[in-house]
């Protein structure tokens, strides 16, 4: 069943070459599950942690406000600095996430027909370099619009590769048992590189603006040189066998009920198929679109943290006192240190009850009273800011973490599609490609919004929040329906009339 894709021409990774010892019989399956895991770990988390930068430098190339008393040691940087600064860094967010959510739509079919591993090296040397691009902006006094927007936008672009060939790769590692917990552990790489691209940017921020860039810049050239060198992409490359593929055949035999529209989707793949399906095709598969819609919402929210928190930081007094630019970026690592623990006890949860609708909702729900709190309370002392700021990243991160990993690879390997991975690219692209449409208005929004007071920035956050629970609800209504006739939740029986 496997022969057409074998046939396939694949470039092993050179480095395993290098040191034959990596090669099995030498090293087991459960040793490249692991390589894999750590690689692509490492892989986006160096992507978002060159996605930093522009909201650690935020405040030193924006406008101060009246009322506070920054103006005389920030001058800005044009064209940035004037009064409607904000607007204008707004809509450089949404230069490189605009770019970022339409590549990411090309990204995922090309990332299902091509060597993975080879796409991804290109999407991280392409990214670098632009990083690095915009850094150099400082030393060479630009001061034009188009510029910063130009590099913005080929930068998002060739970020728009790194996720669905990460994920992709995972899913072709892992089989379903236990998804929700490992790719909740391993989707901590978005926090972990934010954390990361704090650190570097805000650490090197006293010595010039543009280091902010070229640091992190670099590291994604490191990570992706060793990516080229180590990556394998699938286990058959090594003659392994596809892990769990025989439960997932064995659930198709059995045969669950499928409506014949759904059947015709993709009759044209054979029952042992590798090939792609296509774009229109994956965005008819069952609870793809809901899910897809829910994470718009819900990227909105957590873009919108990711890159305004620092500002709202220094432009907020905490105990009546203004930190400063360093002191706000590091601080603002605390959401992403919350969104790591928020990651792995959805996926975790969503594992023990078998229910990630649920799950994301619940996280959903609980985000919202967090938020008001944050916003309220945050201000009193450091302790109730860090506090508060830890369980809003913790809530909001979670149902996000959740729905581009391990509903994206089950949605993009359930039965239908007879546990096709070279769907997963696509089915992973469409949903968080859809995400990202609504983590590019989300920047852009605050931009424009915080000049009305950031209470205002947080109602829309409330509100986009309860949006992306209201797409969920038919879905968890039918897992609540499934668990219950499944006997798997023990109140079935209060119900069952």
């Amino acid at each position: 069943m496997l022969q057409p894709q074998d046939q396939e021409t694949v470039s092993l990774a050179p480095g395993l070459n290098l040191f034959p010892t990596l090669k099995p019989p030498n090293k087991t399956l459960f040793f490249h599950q692991i390589t894999a895991l750590v690689i692509t770990f490492f892989a986006y988390a160096s992507f978002h942690a060159s996605r930093k930068p522009p909201s650690i430098v935020k405040s030193v190339l924006g406008p101060t406000f009246d009322g506070s008393n920054l103006r005389s040691n920030d001058p800005g940087w044009a064209p940035f600095n004037g009064p409607d600064g904000t607007h204008r860094l707004g809509e450089l967010d949404l230069a490189f996430l605009t770019s970022y959510s339409v590549g990411m739509y090309f990204a995922g079919h090309v990332g299902d027909t091509i060597d993975l591993r080879l796409f991804l090296v290109f999407g991280m040397m392409g990214s670098g370099l632009f990083t690095i691009i915009f850094g150099l902006a400082y030393w060479l006094s630009v001061h034009l619009l188009g510029y910063f927007v130009g590099v913005q936008i080929f930068c998002g672009l060739f970020q728009s590769i790194g996720w669905p060939c990460v994920v992709a790769v995972l899913g072709n590692w892992f089989g379903k048992a236990k998804r929700g917990l490992i790719m909740g552990v391993w989707n901590s790489h978005t926090s972990i590189g934010n954390i990361i691209g704090s650190v570097l940017a805000s650490g090197v921020l006293e010595f010039g603006w543009g280091w902010s860039f070229v640091l992190p810049g670099f590291l994604v050239i490191f990570v992706g040189v060793f990516v080229f060198l180590f990556l394998v992409v699938r286990p058959e490359d090594l003659g392994f066998a596809l892990p769990g593929k025989e439960v997932e055949l064995m659930n198709v035999e059995n045969g669950d009920k499928v409506e014949n529209e759904e059947v015709g989707l993709l009759e044209s793949g054979s029952s042992g198929s590798l090939q792609a399906i296509g774009f229109l095709e994956a965005w008819k598969l069952p609870r793809v679109a809901p899910f897809a819609f829910c994470l718009f919402f819900s990227k909105l929210v957590a873009y919108t943290f990711l890159y305004w928190l620092p500002f709202y930081i220094r432009h907020t007094a905490v105990a009546g006192v203004h930190l400063s630019h360093k002191t706000a970026g590091i601080l603002s690592t605390i959401f992403d240190i919350g969104g790591v623990f928020g990651g792995i006890l959805a996926g975790g949860i969503s594992d023990m009850i078998e229910a990630r609708a649920v799950t994301s909702v619940a996280f959903l729900l609980l985000s919202i009273p967090a938020l008001v709190l944050y916003r309220v309370y945050g201000s009193l002392s450091m302790i109730t800011n860090i506090t508060l700021m830890f369980l809003s990243g913790l809530l909001v991160n979670g149902p996000y973490s959740l729905i581009t990993t391990a509903v994206a690879a089950d949605l993009g390997t359930q039965d239908l599609i007879k546990g096709n991975s070279r769907a997963l690219a696509t089915v992973t692209a469409i949903i968080d490609g859809t995400g990202s449409v609504g983590a590019a208005l989300g920047p852009l929004l605050a931009g424009y919004i915080s000049t009305r007071g950031w209470n205002s920035v947080f109602f829309m956050l409330i509100v986009s929040i309860l949006f992306a629970g209201m797409f969920l609800i038919h879905i968890v209504k039918a897992e609540i329906r499934e668990k219950l006739n499944e006997g798997k939740w023990h109140w079935n029986s209060i119900t069952t009339q």
